[in-house]
């Protein structure tokens, strides 16, 4: 049974041991806090940053329940089991807990290595039983569970693999990996969202197990309910709770042409120089990994040998008007000048390669590197890869189950970080990355490129792309929906690889599985100092076809950058002018400018209110339950609908030709909507047909 145990500012409620904290930051804000035989935790979060608390609530001890209630949302808790419902200012429920009450503590232990206090176990000893292991501290497990209501969609949890949109029915497995991006967040159709503030492994089920929230290590049980009444307002909560987003730079929405890799200053040059002959727009052009020289791996400065005189290079792109981006690693080897310094003053984690970014002092020294070696040349943005840091799978010739994936993965991670800790390297890398160039200049805003990402790291200037994708239809269709589950979670700015990154077959590696190998010269030999004469691209019609629907859908993403390995991307190693695949990429990259007011107008409102980007349907649509489980279109701000082409329509692999294919898709649209097609209404929920018109002999290609 729960009694009162204090009212004084927050209500704790008790039972035996266990102690129950509601509190508020805002009249739509609720904190619960729930721990068992331990005082509730007094330390900052790394996930939350507000400072604001609202203490004008009502509580009514009534006969079954205590009743907490602000003028925007009212939270009931069953003196019986504990169990939290929320219900909004007119009493309809949101959300609930099982009768026998929601909440699960297990009380467990972290233990260390005493050998090395940077290297952490899970259990007392290690795989040879050689180090004597000491505790570290008492910690929980938790288990959250939820009553949904039938007629909600869940949308959140960031970026992953399956391609869900509707979280309904599903399971996602939260912690970080190479393809996978985690956001402790969702939000649901009936108005409200919940942020879970720990940063261990989690597991989501809505399925035959439950509906429940699992976390690995906790000190207490802590999560935020966010009542809004439509997607934006909560929305507005959750950066309420995690801070605003900064203004990235307005070329940052522009065309962006990278590539697995541009070889030397020369190389870059004339790339950006080729474009503007072409009169084709470009904005910013990427150095990947190898910007170092040798084996220093993750060395922070240019290699003289490529790039002689790095501040002339840049400036000769500036002089173009197209901005620099360059690679820059977490991890640190072959013995180079950046990783030795970190070792010296003790910033390297039990691996001896990864910068420990859980220190200030630790991130304090990685931007002064990145500044000496990089910035003063005239960097402009940074690509903060493989931000993870660790992916323990990435190297298996066969694809691992996914149980058995958390376990090889995580596990890993637990080695060298504090296991309360393993999803949140990627949010204080970040930290790192945006306060120090902020500390140097305010002239320049900062834009963080990065593959990881973790509740409120928005604040950092960051973009997240999905990882290394293959070019294969399939995986084209997964990711529509898994970028509008991210963005829905909070995270305004979400990206990929236009092709995906690996176009052809590796029977080594499970994830280098892409569909095409015609003119494919692989990656770029690691010792190479001039660009290979013998790559002019994939010469497969049906990779063709496949990139030009992805140049498609990524024309109408927060970020339009295209990216990869095996063959080169720019637009003339696909035909040239007057040539259909050629004359349809530069038809949306100029149309992407043509809606750069718009995307940057957009952009304004991320910063100012809290805006969403790229929507799924069934969020401004909420009261439609057919938009629930739309996969395949999105709206991308309120004016536009985006319905990618994700089947082949011309061409299968090997340059085949698709006899007689359908030229049509089906879009929906939502009930409450209106649309005007050649000035005809159409009526709301019609389902019609966009033609799309194209030659055999490749005279046409009109959408």
């Amino acid at each position: 049974m729960y009694i009162l145990i204090s009212n004084e500012g927050c209500v704790i409620l008790g039972s035996g041991s266990l102690r129950l904290r509601i509190s508020f930051i805002t009249e739509a804000i609720a904190r619960i806090t729930f721990t068992d035989g331990k005082p509730f935790q007094p330390g900052p979060s790394l996930i939350v940053t507000t400072q604001s608390t609202f203490t004008d609530y009502h509580l009514e001890d009534k006969l079954t329940n205590f009743t907490i209630s602000t003028p925007t949302i009212t939270i009931t808790v069953d003196k019986e089991s504990g169990g939290v419902s929320y219900f909004d200012q007119t009493g309809n429920i949101l959300l609930g807990e099982p009768e026998r009450g929601g909440k699960w503590l297990t009380a467990k232990k972290v233990y260390w290595t005493a050998s090395n206090k940077n290297t952490w176990l899970s259990s007392q000893q290690n795989v040879n039983s050689e180090c004597v292991a000491d505790t570290a501290r008492d910690v929980f497990e938790a288990k959250l569970e939820f009553v949904f209501n039938e007629n909600e969609a869940l949308f959140g949890f960031g970026s992953h693999e399956e391609g869900y949109s509707n979280l309904r029915g599903k399971c996602r497995q939260l912690y970080q990996h190479n393809r996978k991006i985690v956001i402790p967040y969702f939000v649901s159709t009936r108005g409200y969202g919940l942020l879970i503030d720990c940063c261990s492994l989690m597991v989501f089920h809505d399925d035959s197990l439950g509906s429940y929230i699992w976390a690995d290590v906790v000190n207490e049980l802590d999560y935020y309910f966010i009542y809004g009444g439509n997607f934006d307002n909560v929305t507005r909560g959750y950066h309420e709770l995690t801070g605003k987003a900064p203004m990235l730079p307005k070329w940052a929405f522009g065309y962006i042409q990278s590539k697995e890799r541009y070889v030397n200053a020369n190389e870059m040059i004339a790339i950006a120089g080729e474009y503007r002959r072409r009169q084709i727009p470009l904005d910013l052009i990427v150095l990947d990994w190898r910007s170092w020289s040798g084996n220093f791996w993750g060395q922070k400065t240019f290699d003289p040998v490529r790039f002689p005189d790095p501040t002339t290079f840049i400036n000769t792109l500036h002089e173009m008007n197209v901005h620099f981006m360059i690679s820059v690693w977490p991890t640190m080897s072959g013995d180079c000048p950046n990783q030795k310094e970190m070792e010296q003053h003790g910033f390297m984690l039990g691996d001896g390669q990864t910068y420990n970014a859980f220190l200030s002092e630790a991130r304090k020294l990685y931007w002064d590197q990145a500044y000496s070696g990089l910035f003063v040349h005239g960097v402009d943005a940074w690509w903060c890869d493989s931000s993870e840091p660790f992916v323990a799978d990435w190297s298996n010739a066969v694809e691992l189950e996914s149980h058995i994936r958390l376990v090889v993965n995580t596990q890993n991670f637990k080695q060298y970080i504090d296991p309360s800790l393993i999803n949140v390297y990627a949010l204080l890398h970040a930290q790192g990355v945006y306060e120090g160039q902020r500390r140097t200049t305010s002239t320049k805003r900062v834009l963080n490129l990065t593959r990881s990402a973790y509740a409120g790291q928005h604040r950092y200037a960051t973009v997240l792309w999905n990882g290394d994708i293959s070019a294969t239809w399939e995986t084209l269709r997964r990711c529509i929906p898994e970028g509008v589950n991210f963005c829905a979670a909070g995270e305004p700015y979400w990206t990929l690889d236009i092709g995906a990154f690996f176009i052809n077959y590796s029977i080594n590696t499970w994830f280098w599985h892409g569909d095409y190998s015609d003119g494919c010269r692989g990656i770029t030999d690691g010792d190479a100092i001039e660009p290979d004469p013998q790559d002019t691209g994939c010469r497969d019609l049906g990779f063709w076809e496949l990139y030009a629907r992805w140049f498609q859908y990524g024309s109408f993403l927060p970020m339009f950058r295209t990216h990869g390995t095996d063959a080169s991307r720019e637009i003339w190693r696909f035909g040239e002018a007057g040539t259909p695949f050629y004359d349809n990429i530069a038809k949306y990259i100029r149309l992407r400018y043509q809606l750069l007011p718009y995307i940057y107008s957009l952009a304004g409102q991320v910063t100012l209110n809290s805006y969403t980007i790229m929507r799924a349907v069934a969020i401004d649509y909420p009261n439609d339950t057919k938009t629930f489980n739309i996969t395949d279109q999105y709206l991308f701000g309120s004016a536009l609908m985006v319905c990618p082409v994700t089947t082949p329509m011309y061409y299968e692999r090997n340059s085949k030709p698709i006899p007689d294919a359908p030229k049509t898709r089906l879009v929906y649209l939502p009930t409450g909507n209106q649309c005007t097609e050649q000035r005809q209404k159409i009526k709301p929920t019609q389902i019609f047909l966009f033609y799309q018109y194209f030659t055999l002999n490749f005279h046409q290609f009109l959408h």
